[in-house]
């Protein structure tokens, strides 16, 4: 195991993150990517600052969204943290335990 592999394994342990918390990441990704959820012809601006993220994490989330756009939001944990800028890291770690809110603001076009 490389030493950035190493590193990467410990980051969960370091601080106190959940798979779940790493599942909300990528969900909250697929949304900023695509806030419409894929529904066609449905288009949305969204100002993501007025919901917390910096123009520079929403950059970097959109990519990531883009790049995992039908992936399942399980994914091995060191795959995402190595795709994660700095900036948004830390962004992460200060908002890991309210992610699965984002969902709430954007639900499901066809929902009732």
């Amino acid at each position: 195991m490389s030493c950035e592999n190493n590193e990467a394994a410990k980051i969960p342990e370091i601080h106190k993150l959940k798979p779940v918390h790493f599942a909300d990441l990528i969900r909250t990704a697929q949304l900023v990517f695509d806030p419409a959820r894929g529904v066609s012809g449905i288009h949305r601006e969204v100002d993501w600052q007025e919901f917390g993220i910096p123009d520079d994490v929403a950059e970097n989330l959109k990519a990531l969204g883009r790049e995992y756009r039908y992936a399942s939001p399980h994914l091995p944990v060191e795959i995402i943290w190595s795709k994660l800028t700095p900036e948004t890291r830390i962004w992460f770690l200060e908002n890991k335990e309210n992610l699965w809110q984002f969902e709430e603001f954007f639900p499901a076009l066809d929902e009732d």
